[in-house]
């Protein structure tokens, strides 16, 4: 009988693991990846819900939109430390088993953000207050990229290929769009219970201070869940070839010439997802009070319709790309994005009409979810287990990052509030000009989690 090669029987052992695996699992798994996701973004959405109070308490200016301005660049400092937590966490992930650097991270980012709901403002400590504030956001953002790493590979890792798009739809646009529904369920309770002058005096601070409940919530979940499967069977499979261990440097071998060449194809498509998702979901909690005025209670309808709405396009996305292949449903997708997404940013300033606002809001921010529903599968299918955390976690933290400045120039580009839509409309257009020209670029992956030619050139290096 021929003897198997060693990326043969790696790819039957981890086959065979997966077979094994109970149901319990794969569903804890699953509950853990979409829930670690959702309760970071969560972290991050809450600044952009309150960004005008923020605006006012630590960046004041004379021009309202430049200290929104202000506010966007901070979270947009978050996103650029996202790629050095990625590739911490993303490192010891993949040398060393994914489940105690998740765990690690998802406790730290609601340590952060607590922290900043207890920070005193710019009227009490003075230029002290935005320093403080923006090197919490690093901080935060170093942690955020750890469970983008982490969450981002755990739950695809662990389901059944069938499985695989949806899972995908589960953690990256449904984690978003829970995200979105417990921001915007936090936002209303804080606003309906209080006066004005409470909410703007203190306030503020609860959604902040929500954040170390939803940690504890991650890590009580994240410490009942087994190591990935695939990982377990590929560690077993080196120390059986006793190479020692399943590479000694992920990153090492992230920069070399052939997975640059993987990173610089997936960056237009990553960064269009994420420009997308921060120009929709992220942007418009401000976009609907500071360029169409409108009260908090029903700014908190229009967000929460959205956010489901974006949930269930996001799974009903991420499945159909299990079905029809990842590329196809980008291509769609980039289409549809691109006549939609404008046209209901625009359709928002003329009408005052609660039930039609919603319904353009859905639409929008199902758009901006859906865009990167099947994209945590791709990438996961873009990179072998022994550098998957790391590579999944730095090129979507790099790409979000870059994405995530896309506010930042909407707002600064619009000199004043009346011109904002028309600003937001044009880079919404930009943007999934950019998205098309990614799908251009990337090939089709479906199927693509165990490639026998993926394992044996790591283990062989």
């Amino acid at each position: 009988m021929p003897r198997m090669s060693g990326h043969r029987a790696l790819d039957i052992e981890t086959r065979s693991t997966l077979l094994q695996l109970s149901t319990q699992q794969i569903f804890l798994a699953a509950i853990v990846s979409c829930l670690g996701w959702a309760l970071d973004l969560y972290d991050l959405l809450i600044l952009l819900y309150i960004a005008p109070m923020v605006a006012r308490l630590f960046f004041p200016a004379n021009e309202p939109l430049l200290s929104l301005a202000a506010v966007f660049a901070s979270f947009t400092a978050t996103l650029v430390m996202r790629p050095v937590g990625s590739a911490l966490f993303g490192s010891y992930a993949d040398r060393r088993g994914r489940t105690g650097a998740m765990i690690l991270a998802v406790s730290m980012v609601g340590v952060t953000t607590f922290l900043i709901g207890v920070l005193p403002t710019i009227q009490q400590i003075g230029i002290a207050a935005p320093i403080v504030f923006v090197i919490l956001r690093l901080g935060q953002g170093i942690f955020v990229g750890g469970v983008t790493a982490c969450t981002g590979t755990v739950g695809v890792e662990a389901v059944p290929e069938k499985w695989r798009g949806l899972m995908s739809g589960v953690v990256g646009g449904g984690g978003g769009g829970i995200a979105g529904m417990l921001a915007a369920f936090v936002f209303w309770i804080t606003t309906s219970l209080m006066t004005n002058a409470e909410y703007k005096a203190w306030g503020w601070r609860v959604l902040f201070f929500t954040s170390i409940l939803s940690s504890l919530m991650g890590l009580y979940i994240a410490r009942r869940l087994e190591e990935s499967p695939v990982w377990v069977a590929l560690a077993k499979s080196c120390k059986e070839r006793s190479s020692g261990g399943i590479t000694p440097s992920p990153l090492r071998l992230l920069v070399s010439r052939q997975y640059l060449r993987v990173f610089g194809a997936n960056l237009p498509l990553i960064i269009a997802s994420g420009a997308g998702f921060y120009l929709s979901s992220g942007y418009l909690p401000s976009y609907l009070k500071v360029a169409l005025h409108l009260p908090n209670d029903a700014i908190s309808v229009v967000l929460s319709v959205s956010s489901v709405t974006a949930l269930v396009a996001s799974l009903c996305i991420g499945h159909l790309s299990q079905i029809v292949g990842r590329r196809t449903v980008f291509a769609g997708i980039g289409i549809f994005r691109l006549i939609a997404m404008p046209a209901c940013c625009l359709a928002m300033t003329k009408t005052h009409n609660l039930l039609l606002l919603s319904t353009l809001a859905a639409i929008f921010g199902s758009c901006g979810n859906a865009a990167y529903a099947p994209l945590l599968v791709f990438l996961n299918e873009r990179f072998p287990t022994a550098l998957r955390t790391s590579g999944v976690g730095l090129s979507w933290s790099i790409g979000f990052a870059i994405g995530g400045m896309a506010p930042i120039f909407t707002t600064l580009v619009a000199h004043t509030p009346a011109q904002l839509p028309m600003s937001l409309a044009a880079f919404l257009v930009g943007t999934s000009i950019l998205y098309i020209v990614g799908v251009l670029l990337v090939p089709e992956t479906r199927g693509g989690i165990h490639s026998e030619c993926q394992e044996r050139m790591v283990l062989e290096r």
